[in-house]
């Protein structure tokens, strides 16, 4: 009977401290930084980036024969690790090129992050996607 009750107590101490670690990481914030000493910069600089964009966004039918053109203006946050998270549309035009925008920016690769006192920082962006004929 005393080794059942010191097993129980084991084992719900086990899931109880287990549970506390799992609502305890859940709640740990990471700071976003919006000024930053070096902004994050796309894998091949900008040069290599604007190349990126010309070889893969893809003008999207409804918009190309609604005649729309326009910016999409998107933000988002290039984590301490250069991993691009939390993107999302400012100002949109519809048709296809939200989406759009939103996928190229989002597959476009391993930022190198934003610098701030010598440290690696989350950065929010704001970044422009033009959509020509």
């Amino acid at each position: 009977m005393k080794t059942n009750t010191m097993l129980r107590f084991a084992f719900f101490s086990l899931v109880l401290g287990v549970g506390l670690s799992l609502s305890t990481a859940a709640q740990v914030q990471v700071t976003v930084q919006s000024q930053v000493d070096e902004i994050p910069v796309p894998p091949k600089g900008m040069k290599g980036f604007t190349r990126y964009l010309i070889n893969n966004l893809t003008y999207p039918k409804a918009a190309r024969e609604a005649g729309t053109q326009g910016m999409v203006v998107l933000t988002f946050v290039v984590t301490s690790e250069g991993k691009i998270e939390s993107v999302e549309v400012l100002q949109g035009i519809g048709y296809g090129c939200d989406e759009e925008a939103i996928r190229v920016i989002t597959q476009s690769g391993t930022w190198s992050p934003g610098i701030k006192d010598g440290k690696a920082v989350a950065t929010r962006m704001n970044f422009p996607v033009n959509f020509k004929f």
